[in-house]
């Protein structure tokens, strides 16, 4: 595993360059212009990032008439998040970090631990990075109660 270096607001955001559904691909210099909300979730399908994806897509008209991008990350495969989407009648891009790269360089592949036992999995969390590149918000640990709201105000303030 790769060291991160922690990220800090107002520095450039990593860049990235990912595959999404409907056979897309999305990098971060494909943004320039426009600010992005990338945000982190453990796994697709699952209660906690459920919720977390049906909070962005409630408010995926707001955020585009911002003019910010929502994207997802995990490191599910593509055709499981196209499975997801579908499910759920989800309005917002996801994108496969199956390699972790993406993951590490954000700093958000962390050890983790449940019932006592340590694992390796993705740490919740969400970066706003505005149309220069540069991060503008970072939170982490991230609580889905109320967290795309708290996104959309911060989005809507730059």
């Amino acid at each position: 595993m790769s060291e991160t270096l922690p990220l800090d607001i107002g520095q450039p955001a990593p860049e990235f360059a990912l595959p999404g559904t409907g056979e897309t691909h999305h990098a971060l210099s494909e943004y320039t212009g426009r600010a992005v909300v990338l945000y982190f979730y453990p796994k697709a399908d699952t209660s906690g990032c459920t919720k977390q994806a049906l909070a962005f897509t409630e408010l995926a008209e707001e955020f585009a008439a911002a003019g910010v991008a929502v994207l997802g990350v995990s490191k599910d495969p593509v055709a499981k998040l196209e499975r997801f989407i579908e499910k759920h009648t989800l309005g917002i891009q996801l994108l496969s970090d199956a390699e972790g790269g993406v993951c590490e360089r954000y700093g958000v592949w962390v050890e983790k631990s449940m019932y006592g036992k340590k694992y390796m999995g993705i740490e919740r969390a969400t970066f706003l990075i505005d149309g220069t590149g540069r991060l503008r918000e970072i939170w982490r640990k991230v609580k889905v109660p109320g967290h795309a709201d708290k996104v959309l105000s911060a989005a809507k303030a730059l």
